[in-house]
Parts: C-alpha cells; structure tokens; sequence
C-alpha cells in the first residue's frame, strides 16, 4: 500500500515557473564569480533567493562565493550599511533574505546563521532550515568556545519542525557544556525516542516530497481501505488484534498501548490506562504501572498548558487566575503520589527520588523534602541542583543559618558564573543573608545577580530597599 510521505504543517512550496525565474538570476550570478565578481554576484544570488527561498543548492553556492570573497580580502559591510538591513520586519521571508544578506558578507557569523534558520522556520521554508542549521550547529561545536545558548535555540527550531535527531544532536551537544542539567537530559533522552519512533517519517528534501506528492495522493485514493478508515484508528485496530492473539506477549501489549496514545485523545489515553492497570494487576510488574503515572503527567502537562493559554488571554481573569493556582496544587499533588510509588520500587534511581523531593518542595511539605534532598545531593549528578533546592527548603523553613551555609557551599562548589543556575543560587542566597539581617552581604549577592541580569526577579527593588536601610552598626 502507498501512504503519502505528509509535509509538516506551514510548509511553503515555491511554484516551478518562480524557480525558473530564480534559476537565470543564479546562472549570471555564476558567470560572475569566475571572472571574480564576487559582490554582484552576491546581490543577484539574493535577488534568485527572494524569488525561491528554498532553492538549497542556491543558498550553498551563495555560501561558497561569500568564502571566497573574504579569501580574496572581502571585507564586511561597513556600520551604516548594516544599519540599512533590516532582520526584524513582520515579513519573516525579509529577515531570512536580510540575515543571509548579512552572513554573506561575514561568512563566520553564527549569529546570523542562527537568524536565518529561525526566520526560514517561522516562514514555512524547511528545507533552507536543515542546509543552514547544520553549518550553524558545526559552527558553533568548532569555535573556541561554543555557546550554550545557541544549542537551545537550535535544538528549539528543529523540535518546531518534528526534526528528532537534529534536535537531540543539538540538545546532546548542550549537554556536554551542562552536564548535571537533568532537565536537558531527560529532554534529550526524550529526543532520541522520538526519533526512533518516527525516523520512517522523514523527508530528505521536502522540496522533493511537494513533486512527489501528487502522484503519492493518486495511489492513495485507489486504495479503499485508506480511504475508508483513519490511519490511527487502523493502526489501533491491527495493534489490538496482534495482543489479543498473544495477551502474555509484553511486546504487544506495548505496542497496543503505543497506537492509542499517538491519538493524543482523552478517551484512548483512559482506555491504555485501563488495559496497564490490567496488566499490572496481572503480573505485578511495575513498569506497567509506572507507565499510567506517565500517561497522566503528560496529561496534566497538556492541562497545564492549556490553563496558561487561557490566562494569556485573558490576564485579568481572577477566577482563571485563582483555577490555575488550584489545579497547579492539584496537579504536584497527583505527581507526588506517582514518584512515591516509583521510589518504592526503584529506590536506587536518584532521578525519581529528586522529583518527589521537589513536588514536596512545591507543596511546602519542607520538613519532608529536606531529608530527601539531603540523601539526594549523595550523587555527584544531582548534588548541585539538591543543594540548591536544599538551600531553599531551610530557607523556607525558617532555619536561616542552615540555609546560608547551605545556599553558600552550593554557590562554591558551582563552576560556571552567570548562568540562570548560578544567578538562582546568588539569589536565594542573598534572600537567605537577608533574611539573616546580614545586610552587607546580602546586597553584595544581590548586586552580583544584578550585574549578570538587571532583571532578574526583584533584585533591583530589593537593592534600592536595602541601600535606603542603615545597616547593623
């Protein structure tokens, strides 16, 4: 049977008679570079691009011209010309051709190849994405000090696209420059199974694909089955059969559960729940129970941030606002008794036991959480983060002298300064010293937050408050 290799969704397909047309502006361009004309040929291969922006080979050869124009001794624009190019229009197809305009004439600049990856996400041209994400992610894994950031932002733009491996190759690549984040890491483990789940999926050129669609979708419609049933709803159907021929089969019992959560859809998702619990009351093997707790986080994500949405919308909603709060209790609540059962059950995996510790932080069960915390910070891996947290929960407990000293050796033992970590720690830190009436101090970490981040939380009113105040004598 033929399926129709899909485009994602915002895709802009350029129209062959426009790629015609760019194509005669690429070839004078071409005869220009071999008699050494390099910025002509750098405005005419613009000129091609605002035509058909998706045209990868163009935006390549536009590439290799600006290399060998900066070899020859090109120089970059000068302040006012930069001034005179604009990279931030409501036009996202201006800001790709002003970026590129801009990386032309300085080659090594990841900023701007940053730009133009984003640009060309926001305005539907894909394949240009892939061809300037992977020069921008080299880029910045060769310089002499790669940037943290530019790995999210990368990482980001390609998780927009569905792009799973090219996201977990960038998130992996920010993990080595923050190893005991585990946020990220979990992210990018969660990157990975993305990608093995739907590296079928993938378009090597969606260009490609937008030609072969036609003929893909006529295949389709001969065929009565496709037309006939939803595909996930077949892929259930068959999915369900193959379990109910091997029940004690765990493979397909995964696999079953699989096809209904793809749907994405309350009443399925409740239906794999049934069938784990089922499973589980069965065999007693936890990890089917397990697999229900994961299914109502995701759950109480999509709540979450559906709850958000609506209190964008409408921010002077008190009763939305109050809504949210409750549930926000609600939902730490429900994830506690979770992770409590998974710590049960794996009480070896740190992980599981560092999150229960923070659901008990979010709840202000602090006498609880601080003991966790305190086995936590055992393992290298966490011991910043449960120091940190550690720090906080004293802190709120009103053991302010534990919590200095904590808040303190968690600051020492950091490496990196500046970071949105390190600025935390300061934070607290100074909130601890405070709190402690040690005011000299207290404004000095609050002053180093400020110069990292002037706003930050609320470190200027605190250092305007505190510089009014007359200090202990």
């Amino acid at each position: 049977m033929s399926t129709v290799a899909e485009l994602p969704k915002g895709y802009q397909a350029i129209p062959e008679e426009d790629q015609r047309r760019a194509k005669e502006l690429f070839d004078k361009a071409d005869q220009l570079v071999k008699q050494g004309g390099y910025d002509y040929a750098v405005e005419l291969y613009l000129q091609g691009l605002a035509i058909d922006p998706e045209n990868v080979d163009a935006h390549q050869n536009l590439r290799e011209i600006s290399l060998k124009r900066k070899a020859s001794g090109g120089k970059d624009l000068g302040m006012f010309e930069k001034m005179k190019v604009k990279t931030n229009s409501s036009d996202e197809k201006q800001n790709l051709l002003a970026g590129e305009k801009l990386l032309a004439y300085d080659p090594g600049n990841t900023s701007r190849m940053l730009q133009i990856m984003q640009s060309a996400q926001k305005a539907g041209f894909f394949d240009t994405v892939l061809w300037i994400g992977a020069i921008a992610l080299r880029a910045n894994a060769e310089s002499k000090k790669p940037d943290y950031q530019t790995y999210l932002s990368i990482k980001d733009v390609y998780k927009e696209m569905e792009r799973w491996k090219e996201a977990a190759d960038a998130a992996g690549l920010a993990l080595q420059l923050r190893p005991d984040n585990m946020d990220l890491a979990a992210e990018h483990k969660n990157l990975d199974t993305l990608y093995t789940m739907h590296k079928g999926q993938y378009h090597k050129s969606f260009r490609a694909s937008v030609v072969d669609m036609d003929t893909q979708r006529k295949l389709l419609d001969e065929d009565k089955d496709v037309r006939s049933e939803d595909l996930l709803t077949r892929a259930i159907r068959n999915a369900e059969a193959e379990w109910q021929a091997e029940p004690n089969e765990a493979g397909k019992l995964s696999k079953y559960v699989d096809a209904l959560l793809k749907t994405e859809q309350p009443a399925e998702e409740n239906k794999a729940i049934e069938v784990l619990e089922d499973a589980y009351q069965r065999t007693k093997q936890f990890r089917w129970r397990q697999r229900v707790g994961l299914i109502k986080f995701g759950q109480l994500k999509r709540m979450d941030r559906s709850m958000r949405e609506e209190i964008q919308k409408n921010p002077s909603d008190a009763d939305a606002r109050k809504r949210y709060a409750e549930f926000v209790r609600e939902r730490a609540e429900t994830e506690l008794g979770e992770l409590t059962q998974w710590v049960e059950a794996y009480p070896t995996d740190t992980n599981y036991r560092f999150q229960m510790a923070q659901r008990l932080f979010a709840l202000g069960r602090f006498d609880e959480a601080i003991p966790v915390f305190q086995h936590v910070r055992n393992d290298p891996k966490y011991r910043v983060d449960a120091t940190s947290f550690l720090g906080r929960a004293f802190l709120e407990n009103k053991f302010v002298e534990e919590a200095v000293d904590t808040l303190k050796a968690s600051i020492e033992e950091y490496q990196l300064k500046g970071d949105e970590k390190s600025k935390e720690m300061y934070y607290w830190y100074a909130r601890a010293l405070e709190e402690k009436r040690d005011i000299p101090a207290a404004l000095k970490g609050y002053s180093q937050v400020a110069q990292w981040d002037f706003n930050y939380r609320d470190v200027q009113a605190r250092i305007k408050r505190l510089r009014g105040q007359p200090t202990p004598g």
